[in-house]
């Protein structure tokens, strides 16, 4: 069976054919440009393929999910340039006649991690994935199910307690300056130092900063979820890192509540090159042919 996934980024789209084993059989990726070239792109490339069974989509956001919604399938609110209420979804469903979900990027890439926990028997009902790169945001998977009935969550819009070395710092989101995102998301590398990200050694005390603000969005997660596993993915997060986060994670909950072995509660992607995504797009297209979705 071949089923469809795009990872739709902010700044690249991948898309992808695979089976129902969530094994890549042909993969392509190019850059986001206008909605109208970008997602004709992803159309040309599934035109290839006339078994395609069904097709996932990952889409960077804001999007509408709510299916009795009139913008259903869209990209609304974004502040990409020129992508503001896009009928996404709209346009795929005119080139096929196939099932297409229609998800949010870190929704799919925490679906991709809930499989491959339970591929490798780790038997989880709860998973959190957070992804910390240019923008933060974070999906749940609940027994299967997506957290959200009003809307997808925007955990990287949620407010924090300022690192007391990070005072004067006014962080970088356009709509609340020092939420989550603003104060961690990969250009604040930049707005901080003058040096991007992967310039600046893990040695360097702004690292200890951006740990201590990502130690309390687990805080939260944990304390409002109760997750089994909150997986941390992006081009932000390394093992080393999350190092530092486990133990600021610690210092926080002063024992509060047990979370067992932090080293696998807060983990990195069991998905090897950011492709969590992809594999929760063909478990979700899947899911589509055989009618299990809500």
């Amino acid at each position: 069976m071949l089923l469809g996934s795009i990872e739709a980024g902010g700044t690249k789209f991948v898309a992808a054919v695979g089976n129902e084993d969530y094994r890549v059989q042909e993969r392509i990726q190019y850059p986001t440009t206008t909605p109208e070239e970008t997602i004709q792109k992803s159309i040309d490339f599934f035109k290839k393929f006339p078994d395609l069974q069904a097709i996932s989509v990952a889409s960077f956001g804001p999007i509408e999910i709510r299916k009795n919604a009139p913008l259903y399938g869209y990209i609304t609110d974004t502040p990409k340039p020129g992508w503001a209420n896009t009928n996404f979804l709209g346009m795929l469903k005119k080139a096929f006649d196939i099932p297409v979900y229609w998800t949010t990027d870190v929704n799919g890439s925490a679906y991709g991690e809930y499989t491959l926990s339970t591929l490798f028997n780790e038997k989880i009902e709860a998973l959190t994935y957070y992804t910390i790169g240019t923008g933060v945001g974070a999906g749940t998977v609940l027994d299967g199910k997506f957290i959200g009935t009003l809307g997808h969550p925007e955990v990287g819009h949620v407010r924090l307690k300022r690192h007391p070395d990070d005072l004067d710092f006014k962080g970088i989101c356009p709509y609340h300056g020092d939420c989550l995102e603003g104060l961690v998301a990969g250009p604040t590398f930049e707005a901080r130092t003058g040096k991007k990200g992967q310039d600046i050694p893990l040695t360097d005390h702004v690292w200890d900063i951006m740990a201590y603000y990502v130690a309390q969005a687990a805080l939260q997660t944990t304390l409002q979820i109760r997750p089994q596993k909150i997986v941390f993915g992006g081009g932000v997060v390394s093992e080393e890192f999350l190092k530092k986060v486990r133990k600021d994670f610690a210092d926080l909950m002063n024992d509060y509540v047990d979370v067992g072995d932090l080293d696998k509660y807060i983990t990195m992607p069991l998905a090897k090159h950011n492709g969590s995504a992809t594999i929760g797009n063909f478990a979700l297209a899947f899911r589509e042919v055989n009618q299990l979705v809500d």
